[in-house]
């Protein structure tokens, strides 16, 4: 979603205006093709912005049956642009402009039209950017905009394209032989008079390998009378993880020059269809590159300087010294640089508290958690916020047993604070010492022998876990699959009690093995679980080594860790701050990006810090990603919008990343987090528009939407949205699922003329669109504090279509000591809040 700003239009210099002429030299690359693209609109979800980049002159993107409209292309680097092919549906653009950009903000037009005809428009310009954007202002027709291709040719980086075959003479492998006197090597030999044939079946691949990594930018398909119909080029680094750079359904065979832009060290023809009822059969494959050598990135490697490693054998002296020497200067550090990682190995230690400050985590090196034991404590408490626990953020507990000294350990937390996979030999209390404000938290696959206490906390969800009872309630705990949960309750006492979680998969984490190398656990995916993963042994799944991970270490670029992920390593982000230039690119299914301490992940000149394709398996995990002072319209995006493709055997999980838009400095975005693959699991997020530090205000941090969800079969366990200018959370995709949501509505809002929504008064919290027939959640709350305002009042906290498919249980509203009201819980249903009491409304369940 694009806030109005985005679709102001640049003034427009003659100067730069084009005309429509012949084809470009047929040098220039095809850089579009398969890149992300993004759109002011779609007329439908059949029609999404990325079919245009697609290959596939079958599907288009169409817009709204309105004007201005727009069509963006991020190229994933800067380029030089020199044509661009249109391809219109009958639905075409009289009046628009094309526009490049280094930063998907400050736009240069390269060609203006008002007299666009459509069909297919070949146009010659000269530029250069990362971002290249159709901006239609006139359309041609009563409909909208659409286009079948929006094809942008170039050169990547600047940098020309060589004459030299790279393939020649390299050793090639194929799938099949027609028989001996077709080898793959005759494909490669330079000889256009043998040639390589496949069996007479689909599908069929020829591959080779170029002896090092290397920038390809044409391939040359040199076919026999039997050649390939549908077919991919594709490159890999290490020949197993694949990455396709062209694609088409309607090859014509002779000699095919493709222009494509990728870089590895292997190159794969993968046939799907045949053109005729014999095989596949080329005369010659014929590779060219820029010359540029791209050297492959290592995997393995140390963990850098703050990641503080422990030992039984080491004295509880130094520890707690090395302890306390972190916690002193993490302590208050709510925006600091510091980033660290607290890992003890497997054994037994004594004697020690370990005071968790801000980007600190505490982690056990064993398989299980009982594996590591200290005999002491691990504390969050909030004496250097007076007793206030309500801004202790960005830490966590994982993998470790604790014998607390007093029979109880004390975790008084707030938002983006997890307690994962513990086995507490005794109690748990989340409130700090004094019992003061409290305003967490998030506790999963763990096991809390005697009673979790959560006396000052305003909201808690535990999720897949054993408790030995759990004592008091404010506002909204919620369990699900957690035994020895409280019964439900809600709205008196306020508890929503789930027998089970519907899917779920616990969070990867390093460990070492017996040999005492570093691997990462990544768990397996569970079904209607309850109780702790490990309860009858090691937690199921499968590891990883070290050395399949790019270790990334602050300093790195966006473009050696794309490189890292394009040769099929996985990424461990080392605690520290890392700015980016360009989006980070997970393509590859069951990629793991994990990160240690915090791992702050900052866009620069307004990019997407990390988006995954349309893929099965990627996790997702431990990261903070911090808005840049250039606006990114999206922040994460999971999956390309109109993803379409069916991940319920294995979906992409996002747990502990948490989103963060100013506070620390100046930063600004139009959505935080947008999901648009299917079944993807969002375990424990916490997406905040900040409401204190430093770039801070209304029009100083602006951010319109933090989670737009669009993908179908999405499960939310554990959202923490605050904040948004428009709606926190807005959810088309169908089939959706929420446990557990906590939400205060912007504090800002200067006036309620800022926050009018057509007829409506504010914007809702939750808002399911209209089009949606199926959609549950369970326990969600949310909270208004007009501190600007105080007269501010907002119809309601959740809007939903009224349909028996839609359904909310144990949802309530909260005024903040009478600043601002809610008219409503949901729609027109619940009762107002009213003056200062800080009294929830509820409504125990809708419709």
């Amino acid at each position: 979603m694009l806030s109005g700003a985005a679709l102001a239009l640049p003034t427009i210099s003659t100067a730069a205006v084009a005309t429509p002429t012949v084809a470009a030299a047929s040098a220039d690359t095809l850089l579009s093709q398969g890149k992300a693209a993004t759109a002011s609109s779609t007329e439908n979800a059949g029609t999404p912005a990325s079919a245009a980049v697609d290959g596939d002159p079958t599907t288009r993107w169409s817009s709204a049956f309105s004007d201005p409209q727009w069509l963006q292309i991020d190229l994933g680097a800067t380029a030089t642009v020199a044509k661009v092919v249109l391809n219109w549906e009958a639905a075409y653009g009289k009046a628009y402009q094309l526009q490049t950009s280094n930063d998907g903000s400050n736009w240069a037009t390269v060609y203006s039209t008002s007299t666009g005809a459509g069909g297919t428009e070949t146009l010659n310009v000269s530029g250069s950017g990362r971002y290249v954007r159709l901006n239609g202002t006139a359309r041609g027709t009563a409909y909208g905009y659409s286009l079948y291709e929006f094809q942008v040719y170039g050169t990547p980086g600047g940098a020309s394209c060589g004459t030299t075959d790279a393939a020649q003479g390299r050793a090639a492998t194929a799938s099949s032989t027609e028989n001996a006197g077709t080898p793959a090597s005759a494909a490669v030999d330079g000889d256009p008079t043998t040639r390589w044939s496949s069996a007479f079946s689909d599908p069929q691949w020829l591959q080779v390998d170029l002896g090092s990594t290397q920038q390809i930018c044409q391939v040359v398909l040199n076919w026999e009378a039997a050649y390939g119909k549908a077919y991919q080029l594709q490159t890999s680094n290490d020949g197993s993880n694949w990455t396709t750079v062209y694609s088409t359904s309607t090859g014509a065979g002779g000699t095919e020059t493709l222009n494509v832009s990728g870089s590895g060290r292997y190159l794969r023809l993968n046939g799907t269809a045949r053109g005729t009822a014999y095989g596949y059969s080329l005369y010659e494959l014929a590779v060219h590159t820029t010359g540029s050598s791209v050297p492959p990135v290592q995997g393995g490697g140390d963990l850098g300087p703050n990641v503080l490693v422990y030992d039984p054998s080491m004295s509880s002296t130094s520890i707690q010294a090395s302890l306390d020497g972190v916690f002193k200067q993490q302590e208050s550090a709510q925006f600091g640089d510091g980033r660290y990682a607290l890992l003890f190995k497997p054994g037994s230690y004594s004697g020690l508290n370990a005071n968790i400050g801000f980007y600190t985590s505490i982690a056990g090196l064993g398989r299980n958690p009982d594996d590591t034991l200290i005999n002491g404590d691990v504390t969050v408490d909030a004496g250097w916020f007076n007793g206030n626990a309500t801004q202790n953020f960005w830490r966590s507990a994982e993998n470790l047993a604790l014998k607390p000294v007093s029979g109880t350990d004390r975790w008084a937390v707030a938002q983006a604070a997890p307690f994962r996979r513990m086995h507490v030999e005794g109690g748990l209390n989340l409130a700090p010492s004094g019992y003061g404000w409290a305003s967490g938290g998030y506790l999963a696959d763990s096991r809390v022998d005697g009673s979790v206490g959560n006396y000052s906390q305003q909201q808690w969800y535990t999720r897949d876990s054993s408790i030995g009872g759990f004592s008091n309630g404010v506002w909204n705990q919620v369990f699900s699959g957690v035994q020895g949960a409280p019964a439900q309750g809600f709205p008196n006492p306020p508890y929503t009690t789930l027998p089970t979680t519907p899917v779920s998969r616990e969070k990867p984490y390093l460990y070492l093995d017996a040999a005492g190398n570093y691997q990462v656990f990544v768990p397996s995916l569970r079904t209607n679980a309850a109780g702790v993963s490990w309860a009858n042994g090691a937690t199921p799944g499968s590891s990883l080594p070290l050395s399949q991970f790019y270790v990334v270490k602050p300093g790195a670029t966006a473009a050696t860790i794309n490189q890292a992920l394009a040769q099929g390593l996985n990424l461990l982000f080392t605690p520290g701050i890392y700015h980016v230039d360009q989006a980070i690119d997970v393509t590859r299914p069951d990629t793991v990006v994990l990160g240690l301490g915090l791992a702050t992940l900052v866009p620069d000149n307004g990019v997407t810090a990390l988006q995954v394709g349309d893929v099965s398996g990627v996790k997702l995990a431990g990261l903070l990603i911090d808005a840049g002072a250039v606006k990114s319209p999206v922040l994460l995006r999971i999956g390309p919008r109109g993803a379409t493709a069916d991940h319920s055997a294995d979906p992409t999980s996002m747990q502990d990343v948490f989103v963060r838009i100013g506070g620390a400095g100046p930063g600004l975005a139009g959505t935080a987090v947008e999901v648009n693959s299917n079944n993807t699991i969002v375990d424990h997020t916490w997406i905040w528009r900040a409401d204190h530090g430093t770039g801070v205000g209304w029009t100083v941090n602006p951010a319109d939407y933090g989670l737009v969800v669009r993908g179908n079969d999405v499960l939310g366990t554990g959202l923490f949205v605050e904040h948004f200018e428009k709606y926190d959370v807005e959810w088309s995709g169908e089939r959706g699922k929420t446990i557990f949501f906590q939400n205060e509505i912007a504090y800002d809002a200067p006036n309620q003329a800022a926050i009018q929504n057509g007829s409506t008064l504010g914007y809702a919290a939750y808002k399911v669109d209209d089009t949606v027939t199926t959609h549950e959640a369970w326990g969600v709350g949310s909270y208004c504090y007009f501190n600007v305002d105080p007269t501010i009042r907002v119809d309601h906290g959740f809007e939903v279509p009224t349909t028996p498919g839609v359904k909310l249980h144990d949802a309530l509203v909260v005024s903040l000591g009478g600043d601002g009201q809610f008219n409503h819980v949901v729609n027109n249903t619940g009762d107002p809040t009213s003056g200062t009491g800080t009294t929830p409304s509820t409504v125990v369940s809708y419709p």
